[in-house]
C-alpha cells in the first residue's frame, strides 16, 4: 500500500538520522542476545508453569482463586515478552519458526493469534490513532477517546465506569470478538482457508481445555470454584491488559491525526508514530523486563524490527535527538499513565 502520510522534508531527514545513529550505536551481539532471551524465557515459562500446576495442588478455595488470577497475570506478561516480538520476527531468522512460537505462546491467553497479528502489524503499526486505518480504534461505543467521534450521553460518566467495563474485555475478545472476525469480511486480505480455520479451532480448544476442562476434571475444587476462579482471572487480567494497552496510545497528550476524503493523513509517518504513542519509564531495564517493551512504545513503533531488549538504549538515543529538535515525546509513569488515561476519558466524555 502506498504511504498516505504527508511528506515533510525535515521529518524525513530526522528519521534517516535516527535510523543511522541507532544502526551505528545499537550493535547486536548474537550470543549475548540469545543468552538474555533464553534466561528470560526460563523465568517466564517456569513462573507460568508453576502457577498453572498449583491449580491442581491447592486445596484452599481462596488460594486456588488467587493462583488462577496469578496465572492469568503471568501468562499475559509471558505473551507481552515473547509473542509480541515473535509477531514482528525479531527473535529467530526463520519467519515460520517465529510464527509457530508466536501462536503457541499467544494461545495461553486465549485470543486468536493470526487475527490479532494481522491487525497489529498491518493496521495499527502503519497509522496509529488514525480513524479508518488503525483497527485498534474500533472500540466499543461505551468508550470515546477520538476527538470528533460520536458523543453519547453516557460518555459523561465513562471515566467512572471504564475500569468496570474493562474487566469484561478478555472474555468478550476470546468468546465473541474472535468469532465475529472469523465469520465476517472485515476488509483484510487474508485467505481464510482450511489451515486458518483449523488453527483457530485448535487454539480455542487448547485454551478451553487447559483453563476450564482440565481444572474442572482434575483439580480438588468443586466446579463452581473453578468457574469463579476462571472468571476472576479474566476480570483482573483484562483490567491490567486494557490499562496497559490504552496507556500506550490514549493519554492526555497523545494525538489523533486525521485523514482527508482522499485518505491522506495530515501528519508525516514519523510524527504520527511519535505524537500518537506514549512511553512509561522508557529508560528502565526493570520496566522493560516486566512489560516486554510495551513501556518503550515510541521506540517500538519506530523500530519494530528490533527486539525489545534494545529499547532502553534506543530510547536514550531517540529522546536525545528529538529534544535537540524541540520535540517532546509523550512519557508518563505507569500509575501516571492510568491517571492520564482516566482524565482523557473525562475530557472526551464532556466534549461534544
Amino acid at each position: 500500500m502506498r504511504d498516505r502520510h504527508i511528506h515533510v522534508a525535515a521529518d524525513s531527514q530526522l528519521l534517516k538520522a535516527i535510523y543511522k545513529r541507532v544502526s551505528q550505536e545499537v550493535v547486536a551481539n548474537k550470543f549475548a542476545f540469545m543468552r538474555i532471551i533464553a534466561a528470560k524465557f526460563v523465568v517466564y515459562f517456569l513462573l507460568t508453569l508453576l502457577a498453572y500446576l498449583a491449580l491442581y495442588r491447592i486445596a484452599n478455595p481462596i488460594g486456588f482463586v488467587g493462583c488462577f488470577m496469578g496465572y492469568g497475570f503471568i501468562a499475559l506478561l509471558f505473551a507481552f515478552n515473547f509473542s509480541h516480538d515473535f509477531s514482528h520476527h525479531t527473535i529467530f531468522k526463520s519467519r515460520p519458526l517465529n510464527h509457530i512460537c508466536f501462536v503457541a505462546i499467544y494461545t495461553l491467553v486465549g485470543a486468536h493469534a493470526e487475527a490479532w497479528k494481522l491487525r497489529h502489524v498491518n493496521s495499527h503499526h502503519y497509522a496509529p490513532n488514525v480513524e479508518g486505518y488503525d483497527s485498534d480504534l474500533k472500540i466499543s461505543k461505551l468508550i470515546r477517546v477520538v476527538p470528533g467521534s460520536k458523543h453519547y450521553w453516557f460518555h459523561a460518566y465513562q471515566h467512572l465506569y471504564a475500569p468496570l467495563a474493562y474487566t469484561a474485555y478478555s472474555l468478550f475478545w476470546i468468546f465473541i470478538k474472535d468469532f465475529v472476525i472469523l465469520f465476517s469480511d472485515d476488509g483484510y486480505a487474508v485467505k481464510k482457508n482450511f489451515k486458518y480455520y483449523l488453527s483457530f479451532v485448535l487454539q480455542k480448544l487448547i485454551y478451553t481445555s487447559l483453563l476450564l476442562a482440565l481444572p474442572l476434571l482434575f483439580s480438588v475444587q468443586p466446579w463452581y470454584i473453578v468457574m469463579f476462579g476462571f472468571l476472576m482471572m479474566h476480570l483482573s487480567q483484562s483490567l491490567f491488559l486494557l490499562f496497559t494497552f490504552f496507556m500506550t496510545h490514549h493519554v492526555e497528550e497523545t494525538q489523533y491525526p486525521k485523514a482527508d476524503a482522499q485518505g491522506y493523513i495530515n501528519a508525516s509517518w514519523l510524527m504520527n508514530q511519535i505524537r500518537s504513542s506514549n512511553d512509561m519509564h522508557p529508560f528502565s531495564k526493570t520496566a522493560n523486563f516486566i512489560l516486554g517493551g510495551f513501556n518503550n512504545h515510541i521506540a517500538h513503533h519506530l523500530f519494530p524490527h528490533y527486539h525489545h531488549v534494545y529499547y532502553p538504549q534506543i530510547s536514550k538515543i531517540l529522546y536525545e535527538m528529538l529534544h535537540e529538535k524541540g520535540i517532546k515525546p509523550n512519557s508518563t509513569s505507569y500509575w501516571g499513565g492510568i491517571q492520564s488515561h482516566l482524565r482523557l476519558l473525562r475530557k472526551m466524555g464532556a466534549a461534544r
